[in-house]
């Protein structure tokens, strides 16, 4: 971090900045002497407002994590239009670690299907820090991590039984909020598009039924529809299925879907059907993948912040390594979703 005259920034800048002396700074910087509230907050808001703070702590970073086994699904690697969740994920997490200088062991965990034991075994050998695992939230899995007492942190997956750190968006949170956003709109019969998925799909179901449940509505409404995968077709044909059994919608006027591959599914077979998005039809995704941008018309979804996972996690990590020797609870980190708001949803009333 440099100032306005290209010279980087440092704790003199600080103090000039919030008008005290050097050894303030040097005091609330590091608690060693008890400093006023109003003092303390003066020092802080300086050392951020100029980047301090931020390079003080990118600069403990690189100090404490130096190597990492990365350990990722195959099916996670290639970058094609079904799998950019996952994708943007890890190329976010590769771009930080590579400004970081933090080296990656990489390692499939299913070709062939990799225990923990294996996993942790190939870390030792690596002499890796830790262990940052995406996706794979096997309970035998996670539990022989815990037991090597390795730093690791599970990523966009849940450990239910809390024995490793991990970071995840808010599934249900984010769901409960969309379903919540739709029901505002005046839609009452609203599917449920899912899949048997792991459980943080399972938490966007969840979610879905909290928000008829904390808006007093009867579940008879909230329909839950399985399609056989995540992929685009798979959605495509169960809302074709739906429409032959009901012969039409069955007075659903909303979809929310619990990934934006089954949106772009849900939307052609729509559009096949002769239902038209939104009037006759309010859609909404999850993932905030960028292809949801360029449908017609522009998809409504969840956008989850996968460009902090990857440093959440590695945030994590970096803790546990600190905390070596101190016997801390797992943490399980979840990230605040947003709802951008396009095209494929309306208000019910407007129609």
């Amino acid at each position: 971090m440099k100032n306005e005259q290209g010279r980087k920034v440092g704790i003199k800048d600080v103090a000039d900045r919030a008008e005290v002396a050097v050894s303030t700074v040097s005091h609330v910087l590091n608690g060693t002497a008890p400093i006023s509230p109003e003092v303390r907050a003066r020092v802080l808001d300086a050392a951020s407002a100029i980047g301090y703070l931020a390079k003080r702590r990118e600069k403990a970073a690189i100090a404490v994590l130096r190597s990492v086994l990365l350990a990722v699904p195959s099916d996670t690697l290639p970058h094609n239009e079904h799998n950019l969740y996952s994708w943007t994920l890890l190329s976010t997490l590769m771009r930080e670690c590579e400004r970081r200088a933090i080296h990656i062991v990489p390692l499939e965990v299913d070709r062939p299907r990799v225990s923990g034991a294996r996993l942790v075994e190939r870390a030792r050998a690596a002499k890796v820090d830790g262990i940052l695992l995406l996706n794979d939230d096997r309970r035998e899995l996670l539990h022989e991590i815990a037991e090597a007492r390795i730093p690791a942190v599970l990523m966009n997956g849940e450990d239910q039984e809390m024995q490793i750190d991990s970071v995840t968006p808010g599934n249900r949170f984010a769901a409960q909020y969309a379903t919540n956003w739709l029901i505002q709109q005046g839609h009452r019969s609203i599917m449920h598009l899912t899949w048997e998925g792991r459980s943080t799909i399972r938490r966007r179901r969840d979610g879905f039924l909290d928000a008829f449940r904390a808006n007093g509505l009867s579940l008879e409404t909230a329909y839950i529809h399985h399609a056989a995968g995540y992929m685009p077709e798979m959605a495509e044909a169960a809302i074709d299925r739906w429409i032959e059994r009901h012969e039409g919608m069955g007075g659903i006027t909303a979809i929310f879907c619990a990934a934006d591959n089954l949106a772009l599914g849900v939307m052609k077979s729509l559009r096949r059907n002769s239902f038209a998005m939104p009037e006759d039809v309010s859609v909404i995704g999850f993932d905030g993948v960028a292809l949801g941008e360029l449908t017609s018309p522009p998809l409504t979804t969840v956008s989850v912040p996968l460009e902090h996972m990857g440093n959440a996690a590695l945030h994590l990590l970096e803790q546990r390594i600190v905390n070596a020797n101190t016997v801390l609870p797992a943490h399980r980190l979840e990230l605040g979703c947003k709802l951008t708001i396009r095209g494929s949803a309306q208000t019910l009333t407007s129609r």
